[in-house]
């Protein structure tokens, strides 16, 4: 909305009128003029803001023929709040338009708005992010055995079991290769997990010794379904065994090195101790590692040992 042309209150100068063209500000100033003769004259309809600027008395008039009526000073009140109206509005103008460091800004006459423009208030909340989503139920970097009551730490290139028809693997390193035999696909490496029973044993050092020849022919000698996908077991050697703290209880480890007809071999290790959930029946966790340069560090065999924790901790 711009003014019409005509002489408003100068914004670099207060006491002088200046020449609006219609569209920017004019040269010409000039000195507001004198009073006009106190004629009551009706307001016009509109904005007064459209109005050039005029100078009405403040003082009383003779008053007009409405004599007792009182309507003359009534319109000459009504005049003097127009040309005080008026005077606010350019005198904003005024203030907005310098900068902070008080330089004159080419702006045109202020108008003032019909209604003021209603904004919610703002909000100290912050809005919450649409791409959040739900972490996996077990957490993002565990593994949970459910039955026995124990997590294991998700390392870096082993993967949830996928494609897997044993339900006690817990995980495997991420893909598969051609087994050494020639026929089927092979991980390598294996985590699983079982509840030792009344058979193996009644300490953690008797369960581990008592699995680890079933924990080796079950990974390197033959398959479910009586094949050998590595040729067979021709030897093995105890590399490694003793108490261990598992979860803050007393357990036992065994482990083997196998060497096969087919491929490298590889390392197994029988790990038990107590459960911490329920009577405490004894688990048997094993690791089943490749060995070579294809196989996944033996030192992970550690890392995952020192990572169980007890779903009851």
């Amino acid at each position: 909305m711009t003014p019409p042309p005509g002489w408003y209150r100068d914004p670099s100068a207060p006491h002088m009128e200046r020449w609006w063209d219609g569209t920017a500000w004019t040269e010409h100033r000039r000195a507001p003029e004198a009073p006009a003769p106190a004629v009551p004259t009706p307001p016009v309809p509109g904005p007064p803001a459209y109005e050039p600027h005029a100078t009405v008395p403040l003082t009383a008039g003779r008053p007009s023929a409405g004599g007792a009526s009182g309507r003359g000073p009534r319109i000459v009140a009504l005049a003097a709040a127009g040309a005080v109206l008026l005077t606010a509005i350019v005198t904003g103008a005024l203030v907005l338009g310098k900068d902070d460091g008080g330089t004159e800004l080419d702006t045109a006459p202020t108008l003032a708005t019909s209604a003021p423009v209603d904004r919610e208030p703002a909000s100290d909340t912050p809005t919450p992010t649409e791409s959040a989503s739900e972490p996996p139920a077990d957490g993002p970097a565990v593994v949970t055995d459910q039955l026995n009551g124990i997590t294991l730490p998700l390392l870096s290139g082993w993967v949830r079991p996928r494609n897997i028809t044993e339900a006690d693997v817990l995980m495997t390193t991420d893909g598969t290769y051609q087994c050494p035999a020639d026929f089927g696909y092979c991980r390598h490496g294996e985590v699983s997990s079982r509840t030792a029973s009344g058979d193996d044993g009644s300490s953690p050092e008797a369960i581990a010794k008592a699995d680890i020849q079933e924990a080796a022919d079950d990974a390197y000698d033959r398959d479910l379904v009586g094949r050998r996908p590595f040729g067979g077991i021709e030897s093995h050697k105890v590399v490694g065994s003793g108490p261990v703290s598992v979860a803050g209880r007393a357990g036992y480890f065994v482990r083997w090195q196998v060497r096969t007809a087919e491929g490298p071999g590889g390392y197994v290790q029988s790990l038990a101790f107590p459960s911490g959930i329920g009577t405490g029946s004894p688990v048997v966790v094993r690791y089943v590692f490749d060995a070579g340069e294809d196989g996944p560090p033996l030192a992970d065999m550690d890392r995952f040992t020192k990572g169980i924790r007890s779903t009851a901790d």
